[in-house]
């Protein structure tokens, strides 16, 4: 039996992700988000960092990061519920739900005037005016993507994987989930300069 067998979803855990998608996306049109980028297009994928159309597209560098949040909420689900055993176990197949809810929370959160400004302020990312409904959406697919193909990986694969991407995007865009998280929370000068190139 895989690792993850025990949390793979069933019917009404995909109904209750789904559920918590749509008042996400629901919830981002209410914050007046842009429902797409403001250029016009849909792009499947936009690979220029720096450039207002960021974040506004189905694909761009940050994808591999949220990819990389799902592979981590899938090892804090296994580590909840089969190591620590987690309410005795049982509700194991509500993880998914659960980390769709954590993934629309930050996007969410990552939308509002707070976050924008301090990514403005303490990352690369000095023209962010947040993410298109379409672009957060994609987020949390390609989170829920992550967490799917954890729950059918070995542990060693999916560390492998997150570590992969990881230096990827570091090596194409000198950005990834951990700068991205250490610059917004506590921004380094040495770190800025470089990523600035």
């Amino acid at each position: 039996m895989k690792q993850g067998a025990s949390l793979w979803p069933h019917r009404a855990a995909w109904i209750a992700a789904a559920a918590v998608f749509v008042v996400a996306i629901a919830i981002l049109f209410a914050m007046d988000r842009p429902p797409m980028c403001t250029c016009g297009t849909i792009k499947l994928w936009h690979g220029v960092v720096q450039s207002s159309e960021n974040s506004q597209h189905i694909t761009d560098w940050y994808a591999p990061s949220h990819f990389t949040h799902g592979l981590l909420m899938a090892g804090a689900a296994l580590l909840l519920w089969r190591k620590w055993k987690l309410f005795g176990g049982r509700p194991a197949i509500w993880a998914l739900p659960i980390a769709v809810f954590v993934e629309a929370a930050w996007e969410v959160a990552e939308n509002t005037p707070l976050i924008i400004n301090r990514y403005r302020e303490a990352t690369i990312s000095l023209g962010y005016n947040g993410d298109s409904v379409v672009n957060s959406a994609s987020d949390i697919g390609w989170m829920t993507l992550g967490f799917l193909l954890a729950l059918r990986l070995p542990g060693w694969a999916s560390v492998a994987l997150g570590l992969f991407l990881e230096l990827l995007a570091l090596a194409v865009i000198r950005d990834n989930l951990t700068l991205n998280v250490l610059m917004l929370v506590y921004p380094i000068d040495a770190v800025a300069q470089w990523q600035a190139g």
